[in-house]
């Protein structure tokens, strides 16, 4: 899955596009707003100047006209499957589309294939995650066992009896079949069949946790960020950080209140236009944050980093973004803090970042305080104003991480 040469791109984009202004209203008002027609699109600056749909803003055109708010473009008779996510949001998907939605790729490049047994486990009920993933895995030629969420240890006994290689899971029920595995006596890795493991990302320090997995049960896991007005955006590479773009989702990384596009490094919202024709979300906001860490030849992001928050979690101080994930990745990258808060104000008209941190047992603020300034710098391109150091009885263990106080 290569990146399609600048002109390709833009061109295919134009001409689906131009399909769905002549055929859907909504995506017609998106240009008309910007006083703009799909063939304007020569570029990611033509595509910036359109504005961002949220999908609040999708729930209710399809309120006002239903069933799809006016941005179906295909044949209704093309429609193969409606998904429906929470709100409800309908999400129809076509027949002429990719039905794994490029899974195939990121499970051959996790090195599934014939003789796997893949274990399924996310839903085939209503939302499009269990279906998507069991197009992409049967095109590999592996064999499949869908069994959807839940049902611990009947699935456990699955993994055993029919020798399954790899599972795809939550990271979170992941550990729940594996400590229920060995809570039925069974002797891990050693007793199972298991290479691999495509899961779910988790915020806090995710990937620490899979390090470990991986280290104990002797498997190698993979992850993919796919979302079901798209399904999948962007997957895992071997040696890269982050997830890369499939090539015909075309991201960029915008500030979540002007939907301008932000330079590498600076996180904002996920802003995804799709080629499809007959679902053709043009600049929807997926309502995820990330960083972009490297842009393609035509300009649009090639690499985001790991999610970091929902929009609305983020608090801007001096126009900058700060999330609850900088201060989980500040308390990992430090030992000495124990936990940490960000407190956010106004003084004299400038808005202030201040950090109350605990310290862990015997550490010493002096020694530690230098390397907070300098890794909170580096995770969020912004200088601390202060640092209070506070003891454990006055920083409860459930207390949020970023607090917006400049009102």
């Amino acid at each position: 899955m290569h990146t399609l040469p600048t002109t390709d791109r833009f061109r295919l984009l134009r001409a689906s596009q131009q399909f769905a202004y002549d055929r859907a209203p909504a995506i017609r008002a998106v240009y008309q707003l910007a006083m703009m027609t799909p063939q304007d699109l020569q570029g990611p600056a033509d595509l910036a100047r359109l504005a961002v749909t949220s999908k609040d803003s999708l729930l209710d055109k399809q309120r006002q006209s239903p069933p799809f708010g006016g941005f179906l473009a295909a044949d209704d008779t093309s429609i193969r499957r409606i998904y429906v996510s929470p709100g409800p949001v309908y999400e129809p998907h076509s027949f002429d589309e990719d039905t794994g939605k490029g899974f195939s790729h990121v499970f051959r490049q996790a090195g599934i294939g014939p003789g796997d047994r893949v274990l399924n486990t996310w839903s085939y009920h209503l939302v499009p995650a269990g279906l998507l993933l069991d197009a992409g895995i049967a095109a590999t030629g592996a064999t499949l066992i869908p069994c959807g969420p839940g049902g611990a240890e009947q699935q456990a006994q699955l993994i055993m009896e029919l020798g399954i290689t790899c599972i795809c899971s939550s990271t979170s029920f992941f550990v729940t079949l594996v400590e229920t595995l060995e809570r039925m006596g069974y002797d891990l890795p050693s007793q199972w069949k298991v290479r691999s493991a495509m899961l779910g990302g988790e915020l806090g320090d995710w990937m620490g946790k899979r390090r470990a997995l991986e280290q104990k049960y002797a498997i190698r896991t993979f992850s993919a960020y796919a979302t079901g007005d798209f399904g999948l955006i962007a997957y895992e590479e071997l040696g890269q950080l982050g997830y890369t773009v499939q090539p015909d989702r075309l991201v960029q990384i915008c500030d979540p209140h002007t939907g301008a596009p932000l330079p590498p490094g600076e996180p904002g919202q996920i802003v995804v236009t799709t080629l499809d024709s007959g679902w053709p979300l043009v600049r929807f906001g997926t309502g995820d944050v990330a960083q972009a860490l490297a842009h393609s030849p035509d300009g649009l992001v090639e690499r985001i980093s790991l999610l970091q928050g929902r929009v609305g979690q983020g608090v801007k101080v001096r126009e900058i973004f700060i999330y609850p994930r900088n201060v989980e990745e500040l308390i990992i990258r430090i030992p000495a803090i124990e936990r940490a808060q960000i407190f956010v104000e106004k003084k004299q008209h400038r808005e202030t970042a201040t950090l109350r941190a605990v310290l862990t047992p015997g550490a010493s603020h002096y020694a530690t305080q230098s390397d907070l300034i300098e890794v909170f710098r580096q995770l969020t391109r912004l200088r601390l104003d202060s640092v209070e150091w506070v003891i454990q009885e006055d920083m409860p263990i459930d207390a949020p991480l970023l607090v917006d106080n400049k009102q």
